[in-house]
């Protein structure tokens, strides 16, 4: 486990500290933290392998020694790879003589780029869109200008197959057994709880997270319903105290109040509260929410409960103009090493994967248009996967008829569609989640890789959200919602225009006005109510309270 992390810290610091063109890691960093790695001397492209073609024996001896230094003898090892290329084989000789100079024990790889022989087509294409080019276009090693893998072999072989190429073929038995010695070595092990890493909240000296978070609660009732509050609302703050402390996420809610509360003081515009979070009465007394749970009937249960086995999460809005400035806060408050945000993973569903495997086919743009123009249509969102158009027993299957109907009739939809499917699924591109960010109670550089974006220098994880989850990290989501926006910019310009005081949460929820405008439908740029069948589902309903609103809602989101 010490090696897995200190392969997150040379991640890390190869981005934050080394990046040049790309992210590189120099000496120092490698002995700083080979604590618990295993090393070899790397494929053709490495500073060793170069230095042999080049003739340089003397200097790639050197650069081995030194790694051999970095990782210790019994960490380091001459790496022999395959693939029927010449810038493997016409260095081989050398390399060997070099281990046995250096006494450095081999270990055969195989560069593996897919998982099985027949994904190499899959493969070739997947470079072709990462790249702008074409199937047909000559590759570098045909003189051309597309990137392609010379030789072949590039999967995941199996122990036979190493065997027979490096034990049968080379007689370097050695080689083979010592891929078994490495895993054997391999002990990797998270014992990381769920939230394990939440952010610290700040308290008072002499308290605890759990006793701070009881009295700011009560604190907050007091405030919100008085000091002669109801035996339900008393009731209903009991139950929830115990789940969330027994949960162990009373810091979690300090730490949302915290920054929630700075923003209102900033004058920052925050939304009163959306989804499950809305349900909790302690965030209603922390002021993390504006809407009173018991008076709108919402339950608790449905954000946190004893069974929940993930995190709740506070779904958090804020004036998009002024969103970088409470992440900014955080950053400082908690610390800028603790925060960051999170990558996401773009990947290709069937629509795209059919349009880019026209384009790499050399077809025009209109056969992809037309192809994806006979796939099912989206519902909700989601789409029929290409490996389930052709399924039975798929829900959809009877819309995607059309599809199949052209399929048969057209060789070339069939050639699209077979290289679609091995497109579709795969990573597309990298991004950054719209509005998580993960604040850690330690420094990120001790439990996951991050990275620096080159643009603008932003701190971003390398592992998606599920993943840093797993880890016991905890995403914020900071939600930039132009609606707010708006209506910062009407209170101000009434003000500016009228000299009169508008306080929104201050608003009654019985303006027949208000109700008339939703009836008639007139809820263009209205935050869920401005879309097309939205405006005409409120013309039929004919909204006249707010518990009306909240049922349109629900009927079309559910």
């Amino acid at each position: 486990t010490e090696g897995m992390h200190n392969l997150f810290r040379l991640s890390s610091l190869s981005s934050l500290e080394g990046y040049y063109y790309k992210p590189r890691a120099d000496r120092e960093l490698l002995e700083r933290y080979s604590a618990g790695l295993m090393a070899t001397t790397g494929c053709p492209s490495g500073a060793i392998q170069t230095r042999l073609r080049l003739g340089q024996y003397e200097e790639a001896r050197r650069e081995a020694g030194e790694l051999q230094d970095i990782f210790g003898k019994e960490n380091f090892f001459l790496e022999l790879m395959d693939h029927g290329i010449s810038i493997e084989s016409r260095v081989r000789d050398d390399l060997l003589k070099l281990g046995k100079d250096l006494a450095i024990p081999p270990v055969a790889t195989n560069d593996s780029h897919y998982t099985r022989p027949e994904d190499a087509a899959a493969q070739e294409a997947l470079l072709c869109v990462n790249s702008g080019s074409r199937l047909s276009e000559p590759t570098y090693a045909q003189g051309g200008k597309r990137f392609a893998f010379d030789g072949g072999g590039y999967y995941i072989k199996s122990a036979a197959e190493m065997r027979e190429l490096w034990q049968d073929r080379f007689g370097m038995k050695e080689a083979c057994d010592n891929t078994l010695l490495i895993a054997e070595r391999c002990d990797v092990e998270f014992a990381e709880s769920n939230g394990g890493y939440m952010a610290k909240a700040d308290i008072p000296a002499g308290e605890t997270e759990e006793t701070w978070f009881r009295k700011e609660v009560w604190a907050g009732i007091e405030a919100r319903y008085g000091a002669d509050f109801s035996e339900e609302v008393r009731a209903r703050t009991n139950m929830e105290l115990e789940v969330v402390a027994q949960k162990g996420y009373c810091g979690y809610y300090l730490v949302v109040a915290d920054f929630i509360n700075w923003a209102k003081q900033q004058g920052i515009r925050v939304g009163p509260g959306r989804g499950s979070g809305a349900g909790s009465i302690a965030a209603y007394a922390l002021n993390i929410t504006d809407l009173c749970p018991l008076q709108h009937g919402l339950i608790f249960e449905r954000f946190l409960n004893p069974e929940r086995p993930s995190m709740p999460d506070f779904d958090i809005d804020f004036d998009e103009r002024r969103r970088t400035e409470v992440i900014q806060y955080v950053s400082e408050k908690y610390g800028s090493e603790r925060v960051a945000q999170i990558a996401t993973f773009g990947r290709l569903k069937a629509k795209a994967a059919i349009k880019d495997a026209a384009r790499i086919l050399d077809q025009p743009f209109a056969v992809g248009d037309r192809i994806t123009k006979a796939l099912p249509a989206d519902v909700m969102g989601s789409g029929v996967p290409l490996s389930d158009i052709f399924d039975e027993s798929h829900d959809r299957y009877n819309d995607g008829k059309e599809f199949r109907d052209l399929h048969a009739e057209d060789p070339l939809v069939r050639k699209v569609y077979e290289t679609a499917l091995g497109l579709e699924g795969q990573i597309r591109n990298w991004g950054v989640h719209a509005a998580g960010v993960i604040m850690s109670s330690e420094p990120l550089l001790d439990i996951v890789p991050i990275m620096k974006r080159e643009q603008d220098g932003a701190i971003i994880t390398q592992f998606d959200y599920p993943m840093c989850e797993s880890l016991g990290l905890v995403k914020m989501d900071f939600l930039g919602l132009r609606n707010l926006t708006v209506l910062d910019d009407a209170v101000d310009n009434i003000k500016a225009n009228r000299n009169f005081d508008i306080v929104l949460e201050d608003l009654p929820f019985d303006d027949s006005d208000a109700y008339s405008l939703l009836g008639r439908g007139d809820t263009l740029g209205v935050f869920q109510l401005d879309g097309g069948p939205m405006r005409q589902l409120l013309r039929q309903m004919q909204p006249d309270n707010f518990e009306d609103i909240s049922a349109v809602i629900a009927l079309y989101r559910p």
